[in-house]
């Protein structure tokens, strides 16, 4: 039996992977392997607000129901920074850059309570639009710890699991990560639907 197919509003291939194993009842698809390739500039003040604009584009573009999330880490004692910004915090996309211009503006700061949240936009061709969130808990670590992971989770010692998300196996990540709950606060509405 075919799975139902669900189009992601993201060339992004962690993010991509990460869909594809918590949304293991579906066949995850990128919006460039359904033929819309435009990379849509994220203008949103928050995280839901820019996972509208992608699903939004995709959806409009392929005639098909898009999903796309924006996410990202937001520390307590700097404002919510890096927040909408997390990819980009350093300048140029570049997640070694970013860890490092984290760490500088942490230096010496004891309050370290961070959380990741996850914004997911479900828009259907026809205008209906679900928004969900998801947060995940923790405290920036001084130095990195782990492998495995992308973006921050070397960084980020998840209350959940008491190690980094970059010590994680995936399977655990998923289990606790805001992405995956932000999912199943989604997957929770479309049965209500």
């Amino acid at each position: 039996m075919q799975k139902p197919i669900v189009v992601v509003a993201s060339n992004n291939v962690n993010k991509l992977r990460e869909f594809s194993q918590i949304l293991a009842g579906y066949e995850v698809v990128s919006q460039k392997q359904m033929g819309f390739d435009e990379d849509v500039e994220e203008t949103g003040e928050t995280f839901a607000e820019n996972a509208l604009i992608k699903a939004r584009a995709a959806a409009n573009a392929l005639g098909k129901p898009a999903l796309a999330d924006d996410s990202g880490l937001c520390v307590v004692a700097l404002n919510g920074e890096p927040g909408v910004y997390s990819a980009r915090y350093a300048g140029d996309h570049n997640d070694a850059n970013n860890r490092k211009k984290l760490l500088a503006k942490l230096k010496g700061v004891k309050e370290r309570t961070a959380y990741f949240q996850c914004a997911i936009a479900f828009v259907f061709p026809q205008g209906k639009e679900i928004v969900v969130e998801g947060r995940t808990y923790g405290k920036i670590l001084e130095e990195e710890r782990g492998e495995g992971g992308f973006g921050y989770d070397c960084l980020f010692l998840s209350d959940d699991l008491h190690k980094s998300f970059g010590e994680a196996t995936a399977e655990e990540k998923n289990g606790v990560s805001h992405r995956s709950r932000a999912l199943a606060a989604l997957l929770a509405r479309l049965k209500e639907e």
